[in-house]
């Protein structure tokens, strides 16, 4: 029988795959940065389910936030909003 631990194991790693196929499927880059983003958030919820708290606030911090407004940041600053 399944943990109920293996379970949400198996739906954040699916959560990763998913936010990745929509990352690379996205015809717009917002919508790929948003999609990064979410991937990034499961990433961090992986690592606080293999008891990584540490590696886990830094993938939070860095790779999700930072990140994301930097890339939004620097879509806003080049134009890349208005791209059809």
């Amino acid at each position: 029988m399944l943990s109920p631990v293996s379970v949400l194991n198996f739906l954040v790693i699916l959560g990763i795959v998913l936010c990745a196929i929509l990352a690379a499927g996205f015809k717009k880059n917002l919508p790929s940065i948003l999609a990064l983003a979410g991937c990034g958030a499961f990433t961090s919820l992986e690592f606080i389910l293999l008891h990584a708290p540490d590696v886990a606030i830094a993938e939070a911090s860095v790779g999700v936030v930072i990140t994301t407004i930097i890339f939004v940041v620097t879509l806003q600053k080049t134009g890349g909003e208005n791209e059809k």
